[in-house]
């Protein structure tokens, strides 16, 4: 990594010979492919923004400049060349540097990020901030074409024209979301990076004006002359109806092409959009034939593309696709949305299975709860999944035009609970506390993969709405559905765990243990710590986080029941354990005390692994018996 190497500081950069630059963007290729291929992370999405991000900083000046990355997820260039060079290979690593945006990680992170659609809006508020203390800082939006058709960047391009003469606007078209990207702006921004009569004359401008003569003051009358030429060519061009100058598309290979492209932006005094054209998953072969497949990695040997650490097992998101397309063959109804994540969600099997019931939005939340609120209330069956973290952007929906009109639809929340490397910004953690206050809904969780397809059969009998949670990993498959359906708000109780040694002072089962989910190994543990100190423990699968087996808790706690240990891979505050503590002080009777586990009220930082953020936050057995012990007293 020799030039790699000599980039301490911007300056660095910016004194390195132009011609040296492709063999920087190659060294850093290298350097990203090498640390996600031990430690995991955005591969395809990185590779594809070298250059583009070279060249950025070649012409901007962050942190004086403010450039902002929507999602985030294709910023590792930008880390390596802004201070971070050294810690790199601590990337979504425990105490490591995050695989996202994180302005509290450096002063050159702007503005924290990890969903799609902030970048623009909050590029606009700091346009804003500048202009009223008469600024002179760029501000830089950096946005993929799948965010740009996302709703917030929408509505943030339809205030920029009455609201600041200077921002720059970055589009990285790779026609890529994780999925192939849909909906009429993908198909507009296609048009606008093939259509040949419009870039045969831009080619010819650029020779003779750029390439050949390298004038500098004719850059500047090249992209009038260019705007020209779009009007004529390209009449239709969106950006420019909003008041913003459309420039490009760029080759977003080309570093020479995209700084002159930068330089006039930041000169301009209008807004600008910059079209960059780039390849997902750029210099690496296995992620340049399927970019989709390498959009997230775990780690993999880089010379035969094979991850490394796949259990045998299948996972829940493929467990979830399997069983609901066998359900889809024998019931019409049934309709599948996905917001621009159809195999991430586990739907490529049912989409190819049934392509007339398979819906793919685009990064669109919102819209594909009210989308699918519409066709429950034309009788169909929809199926909405989306990851946990991004349905907190579609409350609204859930509430407001799913819950409030009774509608039956299921929304399958995938990565539901700690997701570690991604970190706070896509742990699923908060569905529960969301979504339990919201009146006639039921949420529950599987244990197995048959108790995944009894709840999927379950739901589709039910006139309301559903929530169905589980998380990134593989399921248990210990037993066949067999076509039954589950009673709504009954738990099942596993087993009971005798003591080793009877304590004369309690009842033969003093403890109860509730877990949501696939726990097994948490409860276990729980149960075989306490049996060691003269404790019977029952254990119990909760199913339901809402409703909640009311009836099993005052058998318990007629049963003598001590205490009452819920946990739940999910923020504890507002969550299953508290709809227990709430029934329980309700209660005039004696009752067992409730101890809850789960995530504390704080968010949580990425980690190696999710067992290293529990013993950070003393979620253990070991932790857990000692409450229990301590409540028994």
């Amino acid at each position: 990594m020799q030039l790699l190497d000599q980039i301490n500081s911007l300056d660095d950069l910016r004194r390195l010979d132009a011609a040296k630059l492709p063999e920087l963007a190659e060294e850093i290729r290298q350097v990203i492919i090498e640390t996600v291929s031990k430690n995991g992370g955005h591969l395809a999405s990185n590779l594809g923004v070298v250059e583009m991000t070279i060249a950025l900083l070649r012409v901007f000046d962050p942190p004086h400049d403010k450039l902002l990355f929507d999602v985030s997820h294709q910023a590792y260039t930008y880390k390596l060349l802004t201070g971070r060079r050294g810690d790199f290979a601590t990337l979504r690593q425990t105490n490591g540097i995050s695989g996202f945006l994180k302005s509290s990680e450096s002063d050159f992170d702007t503005f924290g990020a990890g969903h799609a659609g902030t970048a623009i809006s909050a590029g606009l508020g700091f346009a804003v901030a500048r202009d009223r203390r008469n600024g002179s800082e760029s501000v830089v939006a950096v946005v993929g074409d799948a965010s740009l058709a996302n709703g917030m960047s929408l509505e943030a391009l339809n205030n920029i024209r009455d609201t600041t003469r200077r921002m720059i606007v970055v589009l990285n078209d790779n026609k890529m979301s994780i999925s192939h990207n849909v909906g009429a702006l993908s198909h507009a921004f296609g048009r606008m990076l093939s259509n040949p009569s419009y870039n045969r004359v831009k080619s010819a401008i650029e020779d003779v004006g750029i390439r050949r003569l390298r004038m500098s003051w004719l850059r500047k009358h090249y992209h009038g002359l260019e705007s020209t030429i779009k009007s004529l060519i390209l009449p239709n061009t969106p950006f420019e109806a909003m008041g913003i100058r459309y420039m490009g598309p760029i080759d977003g290979h080309n570093i020479k092409d995209l700084i002159n492209a930068f330089e006039s932006a930041q000169a301009s005094k209008l807004p600008v959009l910059v079209h960059v054209g780039t390849q997902k998953g750029l210099g690496y072969k296995f992620s340049e034939k399927t970019p989709e497949d390498w959009h997230a990695s775990s780690p993999f040997d880089i010379a035969t593309g094979v991850r490394s650490g796949k259990a045998e097992g299948i996972s829940w998101s493929a467990a979830f696709g399997k069983a609901l397309n066998k359900l889809a063959t024998t019931d019409k109804r049934i309709t599948a949305i996905t917001a621009g994540m159809g195999s991430a969600t586990g739907l490529d099997e049912f989409e190819a299975a049934h392509q007339d019931r398979f819906h793919d939005v685009g990064i669109c939340e919102a819209h594909q709860m009210t989308f699918a609120a519409g066709l429950a209330a034309a009788g169909l069956r929809p199926v909405v999944a989306v990851y946990s973290t991004f349905v907190q952007r579609a409350i609204d929906g859930i509430i407001h035009d799913i819950a409030l009109q009774h509608l039956p639809v299921l929304v399958c929340l995938d990565r539901a609970g700690i997701v570690p490397g991604d970190g706070p910004t896509h742990h699923g953690i908060y569905d529960i506390a969301l979504l339990r206050p919201v009146p006639d809904i039921v949420i529950m969780q599987p244990r197995t993969c048959a108790d995944l397809e009894r709840m999927l059969r379950t739901s589709f009998t039910l006139p309301y709405p559903v929530v169905i949670r589980y998380p990134r990993a593989d399921c248990c498959c210990t037993d066949i559905a067999n076509g039954d359906t589950l009673a709504v708000g009954r738990a099942v109780e596993l087993e009971r765990v005798p003591s080793l040694k009877r304590n004369p002072g309690f009842a033969e089962f003093p403890v109860a243990v509730w877990t949501l989910g696939p726990e097994d190994s948490f409860s276990s543990s729980v149960a075989k710590l306490l049996a060691d100190r003269g404790i019977g423990t029952i254990r119990v699968d909760a199913r339901f986080a809402k409703p909640i087996d009311k009836e099993m808790l005052l058998a318990q706690a007629k049963a003598d029941v001590r205490v009452m240990l819920t946990y739940e891979d999910a923020v504890v505050t507002g969550g299953f354990g508290s709809a227990v503590e709430e029934f329980y002080a309700e209660m005039t009777d004696p009752h067992p005390k409730v101890v809850k586990f789960g995530w504390p009220d704080q968010f949580l930082p990425h980690a190696s692994s999710k067992a290293d953020l529990m013993q950070r936050c003393g979620i253990t057995p070991e932790k857990a018996a000692e409450r229990v012990l301590a409540a028994l007293c």
